[in-house]
């Protein structure tokens, strides 16, 4: 059969776009369908949008079989000035002709734009899910996480692309044990260190905080490119109606804020067989999972010490204050596994830590790069 690509547009070729990872991962019991109302909003054009970017679908004859997107990142231009454009969202059937034909399409859009160099894959920036799925297919993806197919690596290095970054996810039991002599070090160290939840009562000022710890923590890390104030605003509103009071820490040393760190529950535990749909009783389903039940699992997706104490002993006892901190609230949650991702591979202050109560490396995500002449 033929293969043609095409241009994402209008509302039915977006949701053949949403729905072909349904082909794709048949048969996988790893895989978690998404939310199809929550993967509309996430491409919707009226989300808080950071980049130019454009979508496409492989059809092979009339059959679905691929799909890619590409961005440019004005935020990430400004910041770098490096001529960089982006590709995500891929997934594909195992063939060379639909990978070679999708990535050129992407490629193309982004050289005629300027770009010089593509890195990817994000859905659709740095600070939502990133990075390709290269080890850990077994299990399935905590919330925000991506999932994919072992054979991608292989089919995207045919088409020149080469390592860029690898992003590591940590695992850890919710009970761990710290070792005697390391927790009384850390204590003695951070004394004057108060790590306390979220007041909700001041919410708007609290998110403020958050953004401005996150953004000074993370501001020399690879990569970083910095929330918007919409996309930090959307981010909060999820918080308000998700995430605990006491999944949110902040550490704070002599009055002043130098530490967060948010534990999110598990969203896919709780969606995994509803297959996309929240009608007609899956809004039920949901909301008791969530709220009754409770997921028992969690992923600490944001945590950051302000720059002038990381590489420093204060700085490792306040991440360990706050991570100790939201295990305990989410062992009373009935919390039991927490993943603690993503870690930059090297990061090795930040992996010590983690490697030294307990948490053991069980996914691989990575970036890919590659010259655009």
């Amino acid at each position: 059969m033929p293969l043609t690509v095409v241009p994402v547009e209008g509302a039915r070729a977006v949701g053949a776009f949403i729905r072909l990872p349904w082909t794709i991962y048949a048969g996988d019991p790893a895989w978690v369908p998404p939310l199809l109302l929550e993967r509309r909003h996430h491409l919707s054009r009226h989300r808080p949008r950071f980049a130019r970017a454009r979508f496409w679908i492989a059809y092979r004859g009339r059959a679905p079989v691929g799909r890619i997107s590409a961005q440019i990142d004005r935020l990430h231009l400004e910041r770098y000035d490096d001529a960089t454009g982006f590709f995500g969202m891929l997934e594909a059937e195992d063939d060379g002709q639909t990978f070679d034909a999708l990535v050129s399409t992407a490629e193309a859009w982004l050289r005629a734009e300027g770009m010089r160099r593509v890195l990817g894959p994000f859905n659709l920036s740095i600070n939502e899910e990133c990075g390709l799925l290269v080890e850990g297919f077994d299990t399935p993806p905590m919330i925000l996480m991506g999932h994919g197919r072992p054979y991608y690596a292989a089919r995207l290095e045919e088409q020149g692309y080469r390592a860029a970054k690898d992003l590591l996810a940590y695992r850890l039991a919710a009970d761990f044990t710290t070792p005697d002599i390391m927790r009384a070090t850390l204590l003695r160290v951070a004394r004057a260190v108060v790590v306390r939840p979220l007041r909700r009562s001041s919410f708007q000022s609290e998110l403020a905080t958050l953004r401005e710890i996150f953004e000074d923590a993370w501001s020399e890390n690879w990569g970083f490119v910095p929330f918007t104030a919409a996309e930090f605003e959307e981010l909060g509103r999820a918080l308000r109606f998700v995430v605990d009071d006491d999944f949110v820490q902040i550490a704070e040393l002599d009055g002043e804020p130098v530490g967060m760190l948010v534990l999110l529950p598990n969203l896919h535990e709780a969606i995994r067989d509803l297959n996309g749909r929240l009608r007609p009783l899956g809004w039920l389903k949901l909301a008791w999972r969530l709220g009754v039940r409770r997921p028992r699992t969690g992923r600490v997706a944001l945590m950051g010490v302000r720059k002038r104490h990381q590489r420093t002993a204060l700085g490792l006892a306040i991440a360990f204050l706050m991570i100790d901190a939201v295990r305990t609230r989410a062992l009373a949650r009935g919390v039991r596994e927490v993943e603690l991702s993503w870690v930059l591979e090297d990061n090795q202050g930040v992996r010590s830590l983690l490697e030294a109560i307990g948490s053991v490396v069980y996914k691989r995500y990575r970036l890919y790069e590659k010259p655009l002449r």
